[in-house]
């Protein structure tokens, strides 16, 4: 199965800033050793791609370093060239695993799942839509026609919803905290909500309804490709999550999400998205079980 990464395109980060960066290279390194993985360095979309999900002055205005303070700030990351790359380099990343899904069931991008970014801006510490850059240039190019976005990051994915909002070829389901970030939701094609506390039983049963609903949309149109941004954050020890999901249940979310794409018949391209556990370990080892999980559903072509 192949994997790509991008982790070692360091952002230089103020001291103390709270982004865990260091779980991409942890996870870099524990995936490699998997059997089965073959590792890829992702090629960075170019500004035509990018332009597919996004709007032409964000993209201009965002490579060339001409944000505001305010749209940086919003960002959460300071604007530098490295920024930039690790961006685009990213978007790529679940492009390529989504041409490679396409070809073998899944592929995973050990970063992505930048869901907060909308078409005029970033937030949230997401610069472009991965997930968005991936499905428009798909489409585009002829490859695929209906897209499914399965969200399970413990954030709403707002910019997902926001893109695609009017868009009746791309079904975007988001399964997060009623209470969490963004405080302003956007209105994906299914959302549910979970109260701060939720466990696993809460957590699996919700996830269950939207896989249901999500399928029956993805049968009736045909669907061919499912994105799906798995997420850490639901953890019980994650900083930012508010939820109570163990370790156990995020496994059985692996499960249950994957069996239910691809037995649908969705090629899956996963995608890691957030993760803030007090020790960066515990994150990694989500993010770890989550590629070892996906590697099950994987069929050689």
């Amino acid at each position: 199965m192949l994997a790509f990464y991008c982790d070692h395109f360091v952002l230089p980060l103020p001291e103390g800033h709270r982004f865990p960066m260091s779980k991409y290279r942890l996870l870099r390194e524990r995936v490699a050793g998997l059997a089965g993985i073959s590792l890829r360095e992702p090629a960075a979309v170019s500004e035509a791609e990018l332009r597919r999900a996004h709007t032409a002055d964000y993209v201009a205005r965002a490579v060339a370093g001409e944000l505001t303070r305010a749209e940086v700030r919003r960002i959460g990351f300071p604007w530098s060239p490295e920024m930039i790359e690790r961006s685009r380099r990213s978007a790529g990343a679940t492009w390529a695993a989504a041409w490679a899904a396409l070809e073998a069931g899944v592929a995973v991008n050990l970063a992505g799942g930048t869901h907060h970014a909308f078409a005029d801006r970033g937030e949230g510490f997401c610069v472009f839509n991965d997930a968005a850059v991936a499905a428009r240039t798909l489409q585009a190019a002829g490859r695929v026609g209906r897209v499914l976005v399965v969200d399970t990051d413990v954030h709403q994915g707002n910019g997902t919803a926001a893109i695609f909002r009017d868009d009746p070829t791309v079904f975007t389901f988001s399964l997060h905290g009623a209470r969490n970030f963004p405080f302003h939701k956007e209105i994906s094609d299914l959302d549910l909500e979970l109260p701060d506390a939720s466990g696993d039983a809460e957590y699996l049963e919700a996830l269950d309804r939207g896989l249901a609903t999500s399928l029956a949309w993805a049968r009736w149109e045909r669907a061919e490709l499912a994105i799906w941004v798995s997420g850490a954050d639901p953890f019980v020890g994650d900083t930012l999550g508010r939820l109570a999901v163990s370790k156990a249940g995020l496994a059985e979310r692996d499960v249950r999400v994957l069996r239910a794409l691809r037995s649908a018949g969705l090629a899956v391209v996963v995608v890691m998205a957030g993760g803030y556990a007090a020790d960066v370990a515990d994150t990694v080892d989500i993010h770890c079980q989550t590629v070892k999980t996906a590697l099950d559903f994987f069929t050689p072509p």
